[in-house]
């Protein structure tokens, strides 16, 4: 499977793309708000989010039918960033199960700030906010 495609289309909103890489019968979990998807809802929910997106992939891993998948999307309106984990399980080369974890992208809590530990992970970034959001 083509992980770099997928995440392409996802990103795209491409809905006449993405039932090729998914199984008939696949099941989408959305951990982090507790929701189960058929294929079609799947399709549905990600397609008509409002706004268009464009987006990288950060780390890649793959062995055997099982993929994990992290990704930085941005919508093109210039509003703050996603990042998405994926969890992909194979049959056939297409998927059968999708578990995502999606979460703002933001700066560090204050509580953490004031203890002065860590730095930016992107050069020339601190947090994905703008510094008046700080």
């Amino acid at each position: 499977m083509d992980f770099r495609a997928f995440f392409e289309d996802v990103t795209a909103q491409n809905r006449e793309q993405l039932p090729a890489y998914f199984c008939e019968e696949a099941v989408i979990h959305w951990r982090c708000t507790d929701e189960q998807f058929t294929l079609a809802e799947y399709i549905r929910a990600n397609c008509d989010y409002p706004g268009r997106w464009r987006g990288e992939i950060e780390k890649l891993l793959v062995s055997g039918d099982t993929a994990v998948l992290a990704g930085r999307v941005f919508p093109e309106a210039g509003s703050p960033s996603f990042h998405v984990v994926s969890l992909i399980r194979l049959k056939n080369g297409r998927i059968s199960e999708l578990d995502e974890y999606w979460a703002d992208d933001g700066p560090p809590p204050a509580w953490r700030r004031k203890m002065h530990i860590g730095q930016p992970i992107r050069e020339g970034e601190s947090g994905c906010q703008p510094e008046e959001t700080r």
